[in-house]
């Protein structure tokens, strides 16, 4: 785990809830998507990328998830985000969740981010300070 905590900086942890798991008796694999929004708002704000003074926003276009191994109640899991490929209107953040219980990666993913412009309805360039702080968790 603390190859992990070093791999990923800004990293969030979620309890898994009786309510997530399936008939299969794992967690279901939409709720990972539930799991990833957490650690992306845990993320992006810590990176003060989710001001309310501005039209200026984040917008996901496109979500992907590959499950590795099955994760049950009850468990902790550490998911950890990481940027790549940033463009200028956009990036993708990666998802890499750690099981506390089997101390394995069970499920890894991605979002792509396109900052939006809320005022004029239009994608809107990466500011040069977001663009730098980006660059900071790149993978």
């Amino acid at each position: 785990m603390d190859n992990f905590l070093e791999q990923y900086p800004i990293h969030t942890q979620i309890n898994v809830a009786w309510a997530d798991m399936d008939a299969l008796q794992h967690v279901n694999n939409v709720i990972y998507f539930k799991y990833f929004e957490i650690a992306r708002i845990d993320f992006l704000s810590k990176i003060n990328l989710l001001k309310k003074d501005t039209m200026i926003g984040p917008v996901i276009s496109e979500n992907q998830a590959k499950y590795q191994h099955p994760v049950t109640f009850p468990d902790a899991l550490l998911i950890g985000v990481t940027v790549s490929d940033i463009k200028q209107d956009r990036f993708i953040l990666h998802y890499t969740t750690f099981s506390q219980k089997s101390q394995k990666i069970t499920t890894i993913g991605w979002s792509k981010v396109v900052m939006f412009n809320f005022k004029t309805g239009e994608k809107a360039p990466l500011s040069p300070q977001l663009l730098n702080t980006l660059q900071q968790y790149e993978q």
